[in-house]
């Protein structure tokens, strides 16, 4: 994994989440809601819902938009009915790409979808058409000046990681999911705080498409990701930190 930064994209993708807070916390209550409704209102019982409440505070959402979103999810309030849905499809240079999104009616979410991929020349797949290629990972960044990279190998070895890796900026750490409160309660322990800490899903075999390709694909995952309904974006290549920040310029 030398020299690749999953990091990089879920950094970008932030700072343009950022840019539009609004929209923002609609996504987080709406993913506060399902993981509520699919686990518990309590987080010390709901890893998701507890990651999902991280992702809040991160950002800033106010407490009561989170409490009200949780009861939503419990059937405490009423709400709309929510459900996780996942998408896939193939971008430029046969990359592929799933879409997670939470609506409330996939009958409208499916066809504004597959409209944003036709309207970058890409192709939305049937089910299962590339959701075998990824598995859930979870994925921690530390910050280079922050740790030394022998002592923190030992820290994640320890706390049951299964690599860490040179991400240009940043040390890259991959674990299994049900590790990562464990690693970053490790991390804690040593002082270290990740600039990202989550879980995502990555490729077993990523593709290494050239510059135009990746900055093609990014642009695709922004439009998707841009939309209400979209949770997350995950494709089967790793941007380099040059693709991102150009097309990040873009918007």
């Amino acid at each position: 994994m030398a020299g690749h930064s999953h990091w990089a994209g879920i950094k970008y993708k932030k700072a343009a989440a950022d840019a539009k807070r609004g929209k923002v916390f609609s996504k987080l209550s709406k993913a506060l809601s399902v993981a509520a409704r699919e686990g518990g209102g309590n987080p010390d019982d709901n890893p998701k819902l507890r990651m999902v409440m991280e992702k809040c505070r991160q950002a800033n959402m106010p407490k009561d938009n989170v409490e009200r979103a949780i009861k939503k999810g419990t059937g405490e309030l009423a709400g709309e009915e929510l459900r996780r849905v996942v998408y896939e499809g193939y971008g430029s240079g046969g990359v592929a790409l799933m879409v997670e999104c939470i609506t409330d009616n996939a009958n409208r979410t499916f066809p504004e979808v597959r409209r944003i991929f036709d309207s970058r020349g890409a192709k939305l797949g049937k089910s299962g058409s590339v959701a075998y290629m990824f598995r859930p990972k979870g994925l921690v960044s530390v910050k280079k000046e922050a740790a030394d990279e022998d002592a923190l190998l030992e820290i994640a070895l320890e706390a049951g990681a299964d690599d860490l890796s040179d991400a240009g900026s940043v040390w890259e750490i991959i674990c299994p999911p049900d590790e990562l409160q464990g690693l970053k309660a490790a991390l804690a322990a040593a002082e270290l705080e990740p600039e990202i800490a989550e879980v995502t899903f990555i490729a077993d075999a990523e593709l290494e498409p050239g510059t135009e390709i990746q900055e093609k694909n990014l642009r695709l995952m922004a439009a998707l990701e841009d939309h209400e309904d979209v949770e997350n974006v995950y494709a089967n290549f790793t941007p380099s930190e040059e693709a991102v920040e150009h097309v990040a310029g873009e918007q």
